[in-house]
């Protein structure tokens, strides 16, 4: 997610400076792209996670096994509500229809799980929206609502291990999550010809009953009828031609890999699209709404170009598309929506396009188990915009470490990155902070250790879940150094740390 700008820079420079290692980064970036030819391939679907980062119960009932009824919360101790135990979903498949003029949406969505436990009531995240029916593997279920859970109680005794298809028919007129300490207004927003739809950190059970936390990823199929005229986006690759009838156009898509709830979409509404391929073979979906049809081709271009390129420096491409999406509702903020990131009402500069594209290894391949461990995400997508402008010649990634260092009475410098905070999500020492935690390792071990840790770090947990601790680890494995008081000072601490040197 995009939401903090950069300070003004001084005049372009194409002279990386102050990389201790005494190599620039574009020397290393070819010899780490020797064999790499087809870095950008689309990927056939490869779901198999590495091991999932273990989310600690936060507390009886909130997470933590009730005997055989599922917790209504997963166990991130910082959103105790968020998510739900005893089941881990392996697929969802949405078949839903929304109408703009009503800004009615109906949906049927059939959810395949494992049961981690015994179960005899199971809990969904679903906020607001009309139930008016529940099957678990074909038979009635019983069902309540408590807020935003749907306590969903099945015909039989669900036994730990078994996989089981609970399926789900409701209809409303969704409601957006507010939050002013953060984004303000999120999840399904209904806009004059559709809606947009960006999810961060809790809002996909706005739209569809869910698991709705990033720690239980899962594959997706979406149906979407709308209006005729109008489209449907979602995430991954459209399966066949939109079918038209009687006045509604029908779109399929399919995101075979593993996904994390919060990325999922349904924007819908008037675009203009543009389809082709990167320069290395990668599919690229690119739309924007009519207000913005200027912007289609800059938007094609610069994502197949920087996915490319990111794909030589972190690592092969994880999905089997790129693209993105640029709407006309004035959010403020940009989402890292698989394979497609949605910009909200501004055409993106490059560096945003970059940021978001790096987040689709730094959050969307490799999701974080808890929220607090946020700044594995941003602060990477963030150091990510400086290697991109550093790339293109506009300012080196030395020189904005430099800048964010000088003002020694910038709040960050309060706020300990390595422990994002439930109230202040998005706070900028999460962004900033975090990527000067990166340049500060970068010029510790020297780029021909920050770089292949970079690319190790991407393949060991792709499409799985991280934590921080894991990330200090293998830094520490690759480099051969104790790196303790670096991660220290820069992830955990309340102060500003030494200069580098």
């Amino acid at each position: 997610m995009s939401t903090h700008p950069l300070p003004p820079f001084p005049a372009p420079t194409t002279t990386p400076t102050g990389v201790r290692a005494g190599r620039s980064l574009s020397a290393l970036i070819c010899v780490v792209a020797v064999g790499a030819v087809t870095a950008c391939a689309p990927s056939e679907g490869a779901v198999a996670p590495s091991p999932a980062a273990a989310v600690a119960p936060a507390s009886p009932g909130a997470g933590a096994s009730r005997g055989t009824m599922g917790a209504p919360g997963i166990g991130d101790p910082d959103f105790p509500s968020d998510g739900n135990g005893g089941y881990d979903v392996q697929h969802y498949d949405l078949r839903l229809s929304y109408d703009p003029a009503s800004r009615k949406l109906a949906g049927s969505a059939t959810i395949e799980a494992k049961a981690v436990q015994d179960l005899t009531s199971f809990d969904l995240d679903l906020h607001g929206l009309a139930v008016s029916r529940v099957t678990v593997d074909g038979g009635a279920a019983g069902f309540t609502r408590n807020k935003d859970e749907l306590v969903i109680e099945p015909g039989r005794r669900i036994s730990n291990g078994d996989r089981f298809a609970v399926a789900v028919d409701y209809s409303g007129v969704p409601e957006p999550m507010r939050d002013s300490a953060n984004l303000g207004k999120y999840g399904f927003i209904s806009t004059p010809d559709g809606a947009f739809v960006t999810c961060e950190p809790n809002g996909a059970k706005t739209w569809f009953p869910s698991n709705d936390h990033p720690s239980d990823k899962a594959t997706y199929d979406f149906q979407i009828t709308v209006p005729e005229g109008l489209t449907a986006i979602a995430n991954g690759e459209m399966t066949g031609t939109p079918q038209t009838k009687a006045g509604k156009t029908t779109f399929v898509w399919r995101e075979k890999h593993p996904m994390a709830s919060y990325l999922a979409t349904m924007t819908t509404g008037k675009f203009q699209v543009r389809t082709g391929t990167s320069d290395k073979g990668l599919p690229i979906y690119a739309a924007v709404a009519d207000s913005f049809h200027g912007s289609l081709d800059q938007l094609f271009t610069e994502t197949g170009k920087i996915t490319d390129y990111w794909s030589t420096v972190f690592g092969p491409y994880p999905f089997s598309s790129t693209g993105g999406v640029i709407d006309d509702y004035a959010a403020g903020y940009a989402l890292e929506n698989q394979t497609k990131p949605i910009y909200g009402g501004f055409s993106p500069e490059p560096t945003i396009i970059a940021h978001e594209l790096a987040h689709q290894w730094f959050g969307d391949s490799l999701s974080i188990g808890r929220w607090r461990d946020l700044w594995l995400n941003e602060g990477f997508a963030t150091y990510a915009e400086w290697l991109w402008a550093e790339h293109a010649g506009q300012y080196t990634a030395d020189s904005a470490f430099r800048r964010y260092y000088a003002n020694a009475a910038d709040p960050m410098w309060n706020y300990p990155p390595g422990t994002a905070r439930a109230s202040d999500l998005f706070g900028s020492a999460v962004y900033n902070r975090g990527a000067m935690t990166l340049h500060a390792l970068r010029r510790e071990i020297g780029d021909d250790k920050f770089f292949p840790l970079i690319r190790e770090w991407t393949n060991a947990h792709r499409y799985g879940t991280v934590t921080t601790q894991e990330f200090i680890a293998l830094a520490e494995r690759v480099s051969g150094k104790n790196l303790k008081e670096l991660f220290d000072a820069w992830l955990f601490q309340p102060r500003r740390p030494a200069p580098i040197t």
